[in-house]
């Protein structure tokens, strides 16, 4: 029941950001983005993890939606099964793809965000 309150969601979450996105193309805000007190003791390294954060993301919304998905999901502390019922994919396909995107995001980040 979870994993297909999850899919529900998801999709419907989906079909609403690509709508929006086709409406008004201008940049969606996250909730790190939205965080108005600093680090006050290091501002310079909170800037930092912040644009290093936004690459990410970037990078992220950049991959092919059901790539973007399953990362979307990993980074929600979903385990590979549960993602696999969410995704219509296998565990170990699942698996698989997180350890591929994961090695060309560290990639392109490392290049500093250029694409292939």
């Amino acid at each position: 029941m979870r994993t297909w309150v999850y899919r529900v969601a998801h999709n419907a979450a989906s079909s609403h950001v690509l709508r929006r996105r086709r409406v008004n193309p201008a940049k969606l805000v996250s909730l790190e983005e939205l965080e108005l007190v600093a680090d006050s003791a290091n501002p310079e390294r909170w800037v930092s993890e912040q644009q290093a954060l936004a690459r990410l993301t970037d990078m992220i919304r950049a991959l092919k939606p059901p790539d973007s998905q399953v990362m979307l999901l990993y980074l929600e502390d979903i385990n590979a099964s549960a993602i696999g019922e969410i995704t219509g994919l296998s565990a170990r396909a699942v698996a698989t793809r997180i350890h591929r995107i994961k090695a060309v995001l560290t990639k392109r980040f490392q290049e500093g965000g250029q694409d292939d």
